[in-house]
């Protein structure tokens, strides 16, 4: 968990004094704002007898928070996508653009075009129903252990009176960012356990890394239909072709065709949706994945082949 997000569950808002929470500000909290209000006075001299000059640090402000909009905007429109979408939506894709073709290909091998229909359909159906439960069984398993994990620290957090354990989770929260001094962290610790639910919500979120958004009832079924529909996306790509094409060798070399262009894009748009800008890494990313699938689908081309020659 970051640093500036402890700071915001543990430090209060801007419109009351800094450290108000965690007791009387510090002398070097003091010293610091009779500095800062010093120098407001000596700006405020300064500009007064430069004439404009109150103007060109307006404009130079303006500018400067413009550009910092800009250079901000990008990276809050991809903080927009949740990770763990992008996880479901990455396994469902994966499995179903290297699965199913591995499939047909391997069946393509038989020389029946109706066969491969008949059979990718099938495994299609049968391959999304079982990703999807699969990643809704998931979800539901992370939201029990995320409940017994907050049953248990409300019971540790409501005994913190007695035994005080509660209290000593929460320096060596501190004591791993190695940043803060020992007054600082008994004075976060008192105000802390002044509130349990901030200390139960604290403790859930800093020393268990658990985040109560992404343990709702809800993302079970949305972590299962994003993965089922990825599966079922991605195994109809290479399944096409055998619907339309009259011989089902002209098939295979157009499912080939169109499992590498979408395997290659597939492969760059998961690392760069992570926030990956370099484009080798994202090549690399491309690369791999067409390898992997190209590995998976002559294994099935030969073992079909295998049983067939024997």
């Amino acid at each position: 968990m970051s640093l500036s997000a402890l700071r915001q569950l543990i430090l209060p808002t801007r419109s009351t004094p800094r450290y108000s929470a965690l007791g009387p500000a510090s002398p070097i909290d003091t010293a610091s704002d009779n500095g800062e209000s010093s120098s407001g006075r000596s700006s405020t001299s300064s500009s007064t007898s430069l004439p404009g000059s109150s103007n060109l640090r307006i404009e130079k402000s303006s500018q400067l928070n413009g550009s910092t909009h800009s250079s901000s905007s990008p990276s809050s429109q991809l903080c927009r996508i949740n990770p763990r979408t992008i996880s479901d939506l990455t396994i469902g894709l994966s499995d179903g653009l290297t699965v199913p073709f591995a499939l047909t290909a391997g069946l393509s091998a038989l020389g029946s075009a109706r066969l491969v229909v008949y059979a990718g359909f099938a495994e299609l159906i049968a391959g999304s129903i079982s990703m999807g439960l699969g990643g809704y069984l998931g979800s539901k398993s992370e939201a029990e252990a995320y409940q017994a994990a907050l049953s248990e620290t409300r019971k540790v957090v409501y005994e913190d009176a007695d035994d005080g354990r509660a209290a000593e989770m929460v320096r060596e929260v501190f004591a791993d960012f190695a940043i803060l001094g020992d007054g600082v962290i008994e004075s976060a610790v008192a105000s802390l356990r002044r509130d349990s639910e901030k200390l139960t919500e604290f403790l859930m979120r800093f020393r268990h890394q658990m985040e109560g958004s992404e343990f709702t009832s809800s993302r079970a079924y949305a972590s299962g239909l994003t993965i089922s529909a990825g599966y079922f996306s991605g195994g109809m790509v290479p399944l096409l072709p055998y619907f339309f094409a009259p011989r089902v060798q002209e098939a295979l070399v157009a499912s080939v065709a169109l499992m590498v262009l979408a395997l290659f894009a597939f492969g760059w748009a998961k690392t760069a949706l992570v926030g990956e800008c370099s484009r080798v890494a994202c090549f690399k990313s491309a690369v791999q994945m067409v390898v992997l699938g190209g590995i998976a689908a002559g294994a099935a081309m030969g073992c079909v082949k295998a049983v067939g020659g024997s």
